[in-house]
């Protein structure tokens, strides 16, 4: 089975999130809750990690997270571990707590600190209650759905200021910050001032995002699934990548990922024809492979094919790419044709 992607750096910041086995939660009452939050305090001290913003809901956590010493993997296996076995204990179970290894995401700092902070600040109301779910957000976006109004965001006000749960509050001065709580650092990207008026402007920073009902998702800037940051940022991480491409897809993805450019010269090569030649025929062999291989080996998002081949719907594109990997299965000379592409835009798969 491939093992996911893990990168340490010595002064790396991650986003990281653990979920329940199954979706289960990974809280029973506010004693398991509290004992995370003194394990998250032992693994300040043992493993030196600055912790920047956390939040925990009922299934999952997220953490912002420093590492000095480029040792994230063995303080979140610490982390995870030790919680497992007191949890377990405590409420005589048995059997995982996590569903999998943690996740980790490397963050460029300077560009996504802030925004990825108040991303882990929201969970508390980014629900369907509060008008704020996954669908009321996609809605917003477009632009077709009602303002709130000033009862709605009251409530949502509400619940993300007594949300006890994460480091919010102490953001925003309601409580007092534990000592291995860091804020400084990202109340300082928000902008200049005593510690009073930077807690006041990130307070309203964040719920501002409450008030209008919109936060754009920093998960579509992702760079092979475990980068966000500028292509600079991406550029220097991909610098000092080690491990078995074979392994780890993440890795592969990261050293060196196809262009559309590439791919539709390369099919244009194959075919012996011209993109513009066979770009609308219906399920065109070179078309479809073109684009199972953008949705496949660039990473490219439906809506993106769509555009790249007329201004094709994503239902369609993505039943192409379904299509020709289906095809590809069971038709030899298609499988040869795939394999060659492959060799030819030098990835191994």
């Amino acid at each position: 089975m491939a093992r996911p992607l893990r990168i340490d750096l010595a002064g790396g910041w991650y986003h990281v999130t653990s979920r329940g086995n199954e979706r289960r939660s990974i809280f029973r009452d506010d004693r398991d809750r509290l004992h995370l939050r003194e394990l998250l305090g032992d693994m300040h001290e043992r493993f030196g990690v600055r912790l920047h913003a956390y939040v925990w809901m009922a299934n999952h956590y997220h953490l912002l997270v420093e590492t000095p010493r480029a040792n994230l993997s063995a303080a979140m296996q610490w982390l995870n571990g030790s919680y497992s076995v007191w949890f377990n204990r405590r409420h005589r179970r048995v059997g995982h707590l996590f569903q999998g290894r943690f996740q980790a995401i490397v963050v460029d700092r300077d560009q996504w600190g802030l925004s990825l902070s108040r991303y882990i600040h929201l969970n508390p109301v980014r629900m369907r209650r509060y008008g704020l779910g996954k669908q009321a957000q996609r809605v917003q976006r477009a632009g077709l759905g009602e303002k709130a109004d000033a009862k709605q965001v009251e409530e949502r006000i509400g619940a993300l200021r007594g949300y006890r749960w994460s480091s919010y509050r102490a953001y925003t001065g309601l409580e007092a910050s534990p000592p291995w709580l860091e804020t400084e650092t990202v109340l300082g990207l928000g902008g200049a001032g005593s510690r009073g008026q930077r807690g006041r402007g990130y307070q309203r920073y964040v719920e501002e995002a409450v008030r209008a009902g919109l936060e754009e998702s920093p998960w579509e800037e992702l760079e092979a699934g475990v980068v966000l940051g500028a292509a600079e940022f991406v550029a220097r991480i991909r610098r000092g990548l080690r491990g078995d491409a074979k392994e780890q897809p993440g890795l592969r993805r990261l050293q060196g990922v196809p262009s559309w450019g590439q791919v539709v010269a390369m099919v244009e090569q194959m075919k012996g024809e011209k993109w513009a030649s066979f770009r609308d025929r219906h399920r065109d062999w070179g078309r479809d492979l073109a684009l199972y291989l953008g949705r496949k080996r660039c990473g490219l998002k439906l809506g993106e094919l769509g555009a790249a081949v007329g201004g094709v719907d994503d239902a369609s594109v993505g039943m192409a790419v379904k299509r020709f990997g289906e095809r590809a299965a069971k038709e030899k000379e298609l499988r040869q044709w795939l394999e060659k592409a492959d060799k030819m835009l030098n990835v191994g798969m």
